[in-house]
């Protein structure tokens, strides 16, 4: 199923979003630069470490552009609302639209999106059901690239042997102290932030609920969801086993089960 292009226009989140790409040019150019190909050309590190840099790089990138871009459920002003779905459905008291229950309103972006977990300045756009994979993509390889930048420029003081062939000439290896520490600095920032978001997303899907915390909606709201449900509280192995896992259901998620 192909992703429909979705663009918010917001200075705001134009902004959030350009600080994000400098920090990824940032690391994407110096780097390899001055930790990278120098050690490289000595013999220090194999040539595929540098390939698995550029395609972290590249992968978060694509990642940004995919989640900023990608329409997270946005609904349409006249939904056709399925005949057997019609108590599962409300209307919005900002937009005047009906939408399903576990969808929201967005201030920002003018518009309910179906099961929506927050707006994300950083990608100027809504984390919702159709877009919510590709932000935990991002999430994942913005870790992994912050992490493998972090470990090459520890590596290059504390590890790595000298470098041998040094070009004070270059502006770069004059001010390579500096550089270093502001893209330590932006890059261990970025590790404590996206581990602690990437953390709240994970245990929001484990649980059921929306990552941010902010939303306390059940997810069984759709038929679809309240199969399993059914299917569960019709177990065959006994009135009592069936009896308790019902209570354990209808207590964790908040919702009674569905009658078969």
């Amino acid at each position: 199923m192909g992703l429909r292009i979705h663009f918010v226009v917001d200075p705001h989140g134009w902004c959030c979003m350009g600080l994000i790409v400098f920090v990824w040019l940032y690391n994407f150019v110096l780097i390899p630069k001055i930790v990278l190909f120098p050690h490289y050309e000595e013999g220090h590190i194999p040539g595929i470490l540098i390939i698995i840099f550029y395609g972290i790089a590249i992968f978060c990138l694509v990642a940004l552009v995919r989640s900023s871009i990608t329409d997270p459920g946005r609904l349409p002003e006249n939904p056709k609302i399925p005949h057997g779905e019609r108590e599962f459905w409300e209307l919005c008291n900002k937009c005047n639209l009906m939408r399903p229950k576990r969808s929201h309103h967005c201030s920002r972006c003018g518009h309910c999106v179906r099961r929506m977990d927050h707006h994300c300045p950083w990608i100027n756009n809504c984390v919702g059901e159709d877009n919510h994979w590709l932000f935990l993509q991002l999430c994942f390889y913005t870790e992994l690239l912050t992490c493998y930048a972090l470990m090459f420029s520890f590596c290059h003081y504390y590890y790595f042997l000298p470098l041998k062939k040094r070009n004070l000439d270059l502006f770069v290896v004059r001010h390579e102290l500096a550089i270093m520490r502001l893209a330590a600095f932006m890059g261990i920032t970025m590790l404590v932030g996206i581990t602690g978001l990437f953390y709240t997303q994970l245990i929001g899907i484990i649980t059921g609920g929306p990552g941010d915390g902010t939303r306390s909606h059940s997810p069984l709201l759709f038929p679809q969801d309240q199969c399993l449900l059914s299917l569960l509280c019709s177990w065959r192995g006994g009135q009592q086993h069936t009896q308790a896992a019902c209570r354990y259901v209808e207590g964790y998620l908040g919702t009674p089960p569905v009658p078969r």
